[in-house]
Order: C-alpha cells, then sequence, then structure tokens
C-alpha cells in the first residue's frame, strides 16, 4: 500500500450560463466536478462543516448520503471536514472565554452529524481574524488553548482527531504564537495540520514547523503562494485574504516556478519523519488572476506525479 494518499480541498469553480458558480448549484455541476477530480486520481475529499451539513446534505438527504454520491464516483472518503470562526462575534470568539460553551456545542453537534463517515480530521483555525483578536498575549494563547483541549477531548470520543490550521491572518500566526500554542495544547487532544502556502505567508518556514511538530502532524493542504506579507496586511479588514491592496492572488498551484514554498524540502522531510496519510492538494482562487480549477488541478497533480511522488509516494 502507498504511504501517501491524495485528497482534494473542496473548492472549485465552474462556468455557467450565470457566470463562475459552485459546484453545488446542482447535481449535475456535481457529476461534472467529481469526475474532473476522480480522473486525475483524487481519492479523497476535505470540505467544510458548513457546506457538509448545509447544501450537501439538503442536495442529498444527509452527510451519509453526500458520501454515498461521492464513493459512487470514486471518492473512498471524506477525510477532513474543516471548521471555524473567521469573524468574532459576540457569541462566538475563541479568545473570549465566556463563548466557550456555545463553541464547543457547535463542534459537539458536528461531530454528532459527521457519526458514522470515518471521517479522520476536524480541522480547525484556533481563533478569529487578527485584528479582532489581537493584542495577542500569552493569556490570549492559554485562552484559546483551553477551548481546544476541551474540544479535541470530545471529538477523540468521536474517533476525530481536532488538528489545528494556522491561516496567515489569524490570532495565531508566528512562529512564537505557534510553539506558544503547542505548549498550551495537550498533545493528546489537539494535533497539526500544516499548510504550506499559509505558513509561507506569515514567514514561518512549513518545513521547520512540520518538522517541529511531526509528531502531532495529522495532515497537510498544499498550495503555494508568491508572496510574503512583508506589510502587515494580515491584520487588515475586513478580509486580509480576499481585500490585500498590494496582492491580487495569494495561493498558487503548486508547481509553479515562482512559488516560494519548497515542496521537494517539505516532501523530504515528510518521507524522514515516515508520515503515513493523507496530503490534500488545495486550490484558493485562480479564477481571480485568469486561471480556473480544472487547469490549476492539472498542473499541480503533474507536479505531484512527477517530482513529489519520486521522492516519496
Amino acid at each position: 500500500m502507498s504511504n501517501i494518499k491524495w485528497a482534494y480541498m473542496d473548492h472549485w469553480m465552474m462556468e455557467s450560463p450565470r457566470g463562475l458558480v459552485e459546484p453545488n448549484v446542482s447535481r449535475q455541476y456535481m457529476d461534472q466536478y467529481m469526475k474532473q477530480i476522480v480522473a486525475l486520481g483524487f481519492e479523497g475529499l476535505d470540505t467544510f462543516v458548513f457546506r457538509l451539513l448545509g447544501r450537501y446534505s439538503q442536495m442529498f438527504g444527509s452527510p451519509k448520503g453526500f458520501q454515498h454520491f461521492l464513493q459512487d464516483h470514486g471518492i473512498g472518503k471524506i477525510v477532513s471536514v474543516f471548521h471555524a470562526y473567521p469573524y468574532a462575534t459576540k457569541d462566538r470568539a475563541a479568545h473570549i472565554r465566556a463563548t466557550h460553551d456555545d463553541i464547543f456545542a457547535d463542534c459537539a453537534g458536528a461531530m454528532q452529524a459527521c457519526e458514522g463517515l470515518g471521517i479522520d480530521n476536524f480541522i480547525i483555525m484556533p481563533t478569529s481574524t487578527y485584528f479582532q483578536t489581537e493584542p495577542v498575549t500569552d493569556e490570549t494563547i492559554k485562552i484559546v488553548a483551553d477551548l481546544w483541549n476541551r474540544v479535541g477531548k470530545m471529538t477523540l470520543e468521536h474517533g476525530i482527531k481536532t488538528t489545528s490550521h494556522h491561516e496567515f491572518w489569524c490570532g495565531i500566526r508566528s512562529a512564537e504564537q505557534i510553539e506558544k500554542f503547542y505548549q498550551y495544547t495537550d498533545p493528546q487532544y489537539v494535533f497539526y495540520f500544516c499548510d504550506a502556502a499559509q505558513h509561507t505567508i506569515a514567514g514561518v518556514d512549513p518545513v521547520e514547523v512540520y518538522s517541529k511538530y511531526h509528531a502531532r502532524c495529522s495532515g497537510f493542504h498544499f498550495k503555494d503562494t508568491h508572496t510574503v506579507d512583508t506589510k502587515g496586511e494580515y491584520r487588515l479588514p475586513p478580509d486580509a485574504e480576499l481585500m490585500a491592496p498590494s496582492v491580487k492572488r495569494w495561493f498558487w498551484e503548486i508547481g509553479t516556478p515562482e512559488g516560494l514554498v519548497d515542496f521537494p524540502a517539505l516532501m523530504n522531510a515528510i518521507k524522514r519523519f515516515g508520515y503515513r496519510g493523507w496530503i490534500s492538494l488545495e486550490h484558493d482562487g485562480p479564477d481571480r488572476t485568469g486561471g480556473n480549477y480544472a487547469e490549476s488541478t492539472c498542473i499541480a497533480r503533474w507536479y505531484i506525479d512527477n517530482v513529489l511522488s519520486k521522492i516519496y509516494s
């Protein structure tokens, strides 16, 4: 059996008479989407909790109905579900202890809805936007860690790992903040999810951070970037990822010559530490600069097959 299995993170847009649309506008578009993913050799899917419990459950009757649809098309399983509170509210803000009970209840409800799907990871963004979370103090990080320790213990009771994904624009983003977060979280309950591009934009070397926390790593999002944020745009409201004034597109497919992530070095580290499991390919917004998701996925799959898999597969 292969050491590495490849999943696709659920970002996709398609041409329609109304312009670009998400595939979940119809079963016909979902059918085309999955056929393209499977044709390129992807065996699993990462998706979002709000999408799985919302549109997909409406379209296919339930989360299990959606999983049956995937399996009928050749996608073996939903590998991970992503859950986040990108914007803090008075009732949902991980750095505010008074909101923890409501967040915990949301997470518990998601676990109940995902029961029986065989999902591996509950990927969380540990905080909301940086500008809403700052100042990010030791006490702030401790409060956040307490929440995810509690959630992580609960999700393991459902056989699912709570694993932290650090966006460049969220409240725990720098190498120092990440180190404190993993000091304050219990390795039994809170795992690490490596997003290569998000780390790189934040000035963090993904090879170094993965090497440091490899024993806690439960998965990867492989996408690239051409830009390191040296202007502090991660702090800009309302949405640094979509509206930074100096950057049209933060994220790029792996395999472009301008890419800043050293994927061969990361793949060698994955091999060195003996990781076995899923790596998820992710694309965020190729349409913003005239590209499309099918083209980006083909470019990335060529790079996987001709470069990365020759290192470790």
